[in-house]
């Protein structure tokens, strides 16, 4: 398998050439669920299907203005109180593998965690390959900074001629400590750099979330990383030394995917979470003037994110 998106068709929607297929638990409630991604129509967009709900709608779209604020997670809510939570990694890898039109059929309500990280669904939708639909790309394009404040933690998005994400964190466990990372998402950075950084947490707060029965599907080692003051307690250490603020990144990539479209702009994080980048997404789709939808043609997609992702750059892990 060579070049992901071929030149010829990167002006144009893609879907999956065929379905796939994910099982584990999930994070928070350990349950076990099987998720399915599917190929879906041009200008569909990303929507999650419950098929555990059999009556009403099980219908709910991946987008912004659906998110019920979580500060653990993304979870997306319809109309009809139905949800699924912890969609930050599948959206991130769709965004990141450059699929604009998806329906994720999942039979609980909460993504599989797989590794902690979005490198799984990354290979899986390369494997699975993707159809090109006759319909253009759209973005969404900065055309003003908007910024948001919560505590000590910021997220801004401003203007700039491709989707960058900039990150820093801030944690007094030595073995986390200050980290900083700039990225920008084209030419498979996603998949290289990012895909393979699984979440994180310190093991005083494994023990309050599961005390509170929430983490109950987190395992060190197998789906999380584990850190306490100076040492790193998941078996075989970091996959990348600043494995952290990577992780933190995907996870932004995975919920600006929520505003419908790639967005043309910088985002920059520090110490902000779910919740946060939520308010942000909202504030500038609110804020008159501050994003425009354009159709991109053959330069503007090359600075898209999933332009340029290569087979064999993405990280093969146990």
């Amino acid at each position: 398998m060579h070049e992901f998106v071929r030149h010829i068709e990167i002006i144009l929607q893609t879907t999956l050439k065929s379905p796939i297929s994910f099982s584990g638990k999930g994070l928070h409630s350990g349950r076990p669920v099987r998720l399915k991604i599917l190929p879906a129509a041009a200008e569909c967009g990303i929507w999650f299907a419950r098929t555990d709900v059999m009556k009403g709608d099980n219908l709910i779209p991946a987008r912004w203005d659906a998110v019920k604020r979580s500060p653990l997670c993304t979870k997306i809510r319809n109309a009809a109180g139905v949800e699924v939570s912890t969609v930050e990694h599948v959206m991130a890898a769709l965004a990141g593998c450059g699929v604009h039109n998806a329906l994720i059929e999942i039979d609980g309500p909460e993504v599989p965690i797989v590794d902690g990280s979005a490198v799984p669904f990354v290979r899986g939708i390369m494997q699975a390959g993707l159809q090109v639909l006759g319909v253009p790309v759209r973005a969404f394009k900065m055309m003003h900074t908007i910024t948001v404040t919560e505590g000590g933690a910021t997220a801004t998005l401003e203007p700039a001629d491709t989707m960058y994400i900039d990150f820093q964190i801030d944690f007094d466990d030595k073995a986390i400590g200050s980290q900083r990372k700039s990225l920008r998402m084209n030419n498979g950075s996603f998949a290289r750099e990012l895909s393979d950084s699984r979440t994180f947490c310190l093991q005083a707060d494994v023990e309050a979330m599961q005390a509170n029965g929430l983490a109950l599907g987190g395992s060190s080692g197998e789906n999380a990383v584990v850190f306490e003051g100076d040492k790193v307690l998941s078996p075989g250490g970091l996959r990348h030394s600043d494995e952290p603020v990577r992780h933190k990144m995907l996870d932004a990539l995975g919920d600006l995917a929520l505003a419908g479209a790639p967005i043309m702009g910088r985002y920059t994080g520090t110490r902000a979470g779910h919740s946060l980048t939520n308010t942000l997404l909202r504030k500038a789709f609110a804020t008159p003037g501050a994003v425009r939808m354009v159709v991109c043609d053959a330069e503007m997609t090359q600075r898209l994110p999933g332009y340029g992702l290569v087979w064999d750059e993405v990280p093969q892990v146990a």
